[in-house]
């Protein structure tokens, strides 16, 4: 993998870049649709293609527990397993293994709000979640599918995104949720750090490794992260973890973490991917952003327009006889009115999910365009 900087913005740390992989280039900034199971939700890949999607990232925990890393290694590895030839990331798993604890316990998920709001901190240093177990080596957890204890650590997660494939894979890291006290959070970066470590040394591919910098929202903590996997020999970095009560406390936390981090490698934002974030992350100097809203909003009958969203589960759209969006040049747009996409998710029909995903795909990705031109006129 290659990164290359095609030009830097005078009035923030926004940046245009050209992300090259043995599959294909990647024009940042850019948004990684999710592809869980190895597919975006509801689509095929060459949808996810004229839905203008340029890379993927697909679910290590979930791949693992289910058809597992063997089958799509003897397959040929993930690209040829979905038929991909684009490029592909796969996370670490450590995000859905924590949401098997504390998430778990807090409610915390991908879909829920990343800015919960003031709230006092209530996961101390010594704590331990109720359906996890978590070590120096890694974390012991119950599949999901049969109760089985199961283990993962660095070494593990290595392991297994390697049998995957992907161009660019994730270090293991402890996702702290949000209402972590100061003392945990210390102690889940050094953990972080520990197997931080061990990924890079574990690694035998020449896939394109990302460290992940954690640290939640405490200035020290972060800081320190993003020094110390700055320090290490990773590929690119990855942050995560609590961004804080609000928006403006995101963009805060970003301009700690990003001075620390080598300028001339990629930074991709972990699970953070709205419309109303997408600007202010990328003026903050994030290349690369993963986000579940525009498949998980389409398969529940929300569309998104520009400067609004519209509710198809309410019936005034049934007698709505316009296009879903005018200014929008997707397929769907093109040929289907509101009411029968209306019709289509009253009777719930899978092809409401389809085009509702298929359309919230292509309207984020063209977003995404603008922005990079943008930044190319200078105008952020």
């Amino acid at each position: 993998m290659k990164f290359e900087i095609q030009k830097k913005s005078k009035k923030s740390e926004a940046r245009l870049g050209i992300l090259k992989t043995s599959h294909g280039l990647v024009e940042t900034p850019a948004l990684v649709p999710v592809a869980t199971q190895a597919v975006v939700k509801t689509l095929t890949s060459e949808e996810a293609k004229k839905a203008k999607c340029q890379i993927l990232i697909a679910n290590t925990f979930h791949l693992h527990l289910k058809s597992g890393e063997k089958i799509v290694k003897a397959s040929g590895g993930l690209h040829q397993f979905m038929n991909w030839d684009r490029p592909l990331m796969t996370d670490s798993g450590g995000f859905q293994v924590f949401s098997l604890g504390f998430g778990h316990d807090l409610g915390v998920g991908k879909v829920m709000s990343f800015f919960p709001g003031p709230k006092g901190a209530i996961i101390n240093k010594n704590d331990q979640p109720k359906k996890v177990r978590i070590t120096s080596q890694g974390v012991f957890f119950k599949s999901p599918r049969t109760g089985e204890e199961l283990f993962i650590g660095p070494k593990e997660s290595i392991k297994i995104q390697e049998a995957l494939g992907a161009d660019i894979i994730f270090a293991f890291d402890e996702c702290t949720p949000p209402f972590s006290t100061y003392d945990y959070v210390k102690k889940a970066v050094k953990r972080t750090h520990d197997w931080a470590k061990i990924c890079v040394s574990s690694k035998k591919s020449n896939q394109a490794l990302f460290g992940i910098v954690q640290g939640s929202k405490f200035e020290d903590l972060r800081n320190e992260s993003a020094k110390f996997i700055n320090s290490l020999d990773f590929d690119g970095f990855g942050v995560g973890g609590d961004l804080g009560e609000t928006k403006k406390d995101m963009v805060k936390i970003l301009s700690w973490i990003v001075p620390n981090l080598d300028e001339k490698k990629p930074r991709h934002m972990l699970g953070i991917g709205r419309l109303d974030d997408m600007e202010n992350i990328i003026k903050s100097g994030i290349d690369l952003f993963d986000c579940t809203i525009p498949t998980h909003y389409g398969r529940r009958g929300i569309a998104f327009i520009n400067g609004d969203k519209l509710d198809f589960n309410k019936s005034v759209f049934l007698k709505d006889k316009k296009p879903l969006d005018s200014k929008c040049g997707c397929s769907v747009c093109q040929n289907y009115k509101r009411n029968y996409i209306a019709h289509l998710v009253k009777a719930k029909e899978i092809t409401a999910m389809r085009l509702l995903t298929f359309h919230n795909l292509y309207f984020f990705n063209t977003y995404v365009e603008t922005l990079r031109q943008k930044i190319k006129t200078s105008q952020i």
